[in-house]
C-alpha cells in the first residue's frame, strides 16, 4: 500500500520510519518532510496547510492511506477535505481536533464529564483577567485558548508576573490569534506523565507512558519550548494509575466527545499531573506528542500500520498493542538561543555514525538538504534516541550518542532523564 505523512518534523520522522517498517507497505510520500525523512520516504513540496493541494496528490498518486502528524492541519479541518474526496485519512476530524484547538474547550468538556483536572477560569477580556488575578492564588497559570506551538503556556509565581503574562497573551498578543482568549488555572504539583493514546470513536487503547522536558535550560529552567528530551517509560505511571486514568479519565474522554457529537478518531494526548489527590488531566492534544513519538515507537512492536487502520475503521478493539520491556531516552538538539532567535545552514556531521546501531536513531527534526550537506533548518534540529535494558542505561546510551554528531551552535539539556535517579 501506498502511505502519505503530513509533516516535517521530528515527530514524523518518527512515524516514517516505523510506517516503513510495515511488510503491507511498498512507498512512502510525505509533505513537506526532511531531510532525515528522505531516506524512508518521497518527499513532496506541498506544505501542511494546503489541503486541497494534499488531497489531490492524494489521489493522482493512489494513495490509500494519509497520515496527519501536525496539530494546525488538524484544526484546520484538513481530514474533513480528504474524507470529503473518498480518501482514507487518519486524524481526529475538526469537530474533533478542537479538543487541542480550544484549551477553554477542553477544560469546559472536563468540568461537564466530571473528569479530573486543575480548577479555571476562562476570560475574553484583558482587564477582566488582571481583576481576578488580584484575589488568585499564586502560583498561577495562564494558558494562550489557541495553538501556540507547545508554548502558550506561562507559570507566574507573583502577582507582577501574571498580570505581565496576562498582557503579553491578550493585549501584546505574543501568541497571535491565540491568545484572544485565556485560561487561568490553577497550579498542580506532582510529577508530569505524557500517555498517547489510539482511539476509533468508541474504543481507546494506551501506548506506552514517557515524560517530556518543556523548559529550555538544566533544572527545567528557562522557557517553554516544544520539548527539550524525553524518556519512556516513566517510572511513577503505576499499574494502578493507568486502571485509574482509564477508568475516569482516557475512556471518559472519548465517551464525552462521542456525547458531543464530536466523535474522535485518531491520536489522544493525555497530559497528565499526578497530584497528591490523584491523576489530573494538564492537556489534551490531538496527535502524536514531539519528541515523545521519538521514545515511544521505537518501543512498539505492533504494526503501525494495523493500528492507523483499525482506527479509521472502528476496529481498535480487536487490536492489541505490545511494546517492548526496555526504555528509551531521547535528547533533542538544538540551535543556541532556541526557542528565541537562532541562526540557520550550518553543516551537519557525523549522522553515518547512527546507520546499523541498533538500538540507536537520530530523528530529524529542523534540517534540510543543501549541495554542501545537510544543515540546520530550525530551533530543534536532531532528536538522538537510545534504548536501553532500563532508563538509566537507556539515558547513558543517548548521551554518548550526542556526541557522534555535530554542529555549529549545538545546545542540548543535560539532565534528561534525571529523575529516573531519584525513582
Amino acid at each position: 500500500m501506498k502511505v502519505l505523512i503530513v509533516g516535517s518534523g521530528g515527530r514524523e520522522h518518527a512515524i516514517a520510519w516505523k510506517v516503513a517498517q510495515s511488510p503491507r507497505v511498498d512507498k512512502i510520500y510525505c509533505a513537506p518532510g526532511n531531510a532525515g525523512i528522505a531516506e524512508y520516504a518521497e518527499c513532496v513540496d506541498i506544505k501542511a496547510m494546503e489541503f486541497e493541494k494534499l488531497a489531490a496528490f492524494a489521489k493522482e498518486h493512489a494513495v490509500d492511506l494519509t497520515v496527519i502528524g501536525m496539530d494546525d492541519p488538524l484544526v484546520g479541518g484538513i481530514v474533513d477535505v480528504f474524507e470529503a474526496q473518498g480518501l482514507r485519512v487518519f486524524g481526529p476530524r475538526k469537530n474533533a481536533a478542537i479538543l487541542e484547538g480550544s484549551k477553554a474547550f477542553s477544560k469546559d468538556l472536563m468540568k461537564k464529564y466530571h473528569i479530573p483536572t486543575a480548577a479555571y477560569e476562562t476570560f475574553d477580556d484583558a482587564e477582566a483577567a488582571l481583576a481576578y488575578l488580584e484575589t488568585a492564588k499564586l502560583p498561577i497559570v495562564l494558558k494562550a485558548d489557541g495553538l501556540a506551538l507547545g508554548k502558550g503556556v506561562l507559570i507566574c509565581n507573583t502577582l507582577e508576573e501574571a498580570k505581565a503574562g496576562v498582557r503579553e497573551i491578550m493585549t501584546d498578543k505574543k501568541f497571535g490569534q491565540a491568545g484572544n482568549r485565556m485560561v487561568v488555572e490553577e497550579f498542580m504539583t506532582g510529577r508530569e506523565v505524557s500517555v498517547l493514546t489510539f482511539v476509533d470513536g468508541r474504543t481507546i487503547r494506551t501506548m506506552t507512558s514517557a515524560q517530556d522536558h518543556k523548559r529550555a535550560g538544566d533544572g527545567d529552567t528557562g522557557l517553554n519550548t516544544g520539548g527539550m528530551g524525553t524518556f519512556s517509560p516513566s517510572p511513577f505511571y503505576t499499574k494502578e494509575i493507568d486502571a485509574y486514568c482509564m477508568e475516569h479519565i482516557y475512556q471518559p474522554t472519548v465517551d464525552a466527545m462521542r456525547a458531543e457529537g464530536r466523535e474522535f478518531k485518531g491520536i489522544i494526548f493525555f497530559g497528565l499531573m499526578l497530584t497528591a489527590d490523584g491523576p489530573k488531566v494538564l492537556e489534551y492534544n490531538a496527535r502524536f506528542g514531539d519528541p515523545e513519538t521519538q521514545v515511544v515507537l521505537p518501543r512498539m512492536k505492533t504494526d503501525i500500520v494495523d493500528a492507523f487502520e483499525a482506527c479509521v475503521d472502528g476496529t481498535l478493539d480487536q487490536i492489541e498493542l505490545e511494546f517492548e520491556d526496555n526504555a528509551a531516552v531521547c535528547v533533542v538538539l538544538a540551535s543556541d538561543g532556541y526557542p528565541v532567535s537562532y541562526q540557520k545552514g550550518f553543516v551537519i556531521e557525523g549522522l553515518d555514525a547512527f546507520r546499523d546501531k541498533d538500538g540507536y536513531y537520530v530523528f530529524h527534526a529542523g534540517t534540510a538538504r543543501k549541495p554542501e550537506g545537510i544543515v540546520t533548518n530550525g530551533g530543534r534540529v536532531l532528536g538522538v534516541t537510545a534504548k536501553g535494558a532500563d532508563l538509566k542505561e537507556a539515558r547513558q546510551h543517548a548521551y554518548e550518542a550526542i556526541n557522534w554528531v555535530n554542529f555549529e551552535n549545538k545546545y542540548y539539556r543535560h539532565d534528561i532523564g534525571k529523575a529516573i535517579d531519584e525513582a
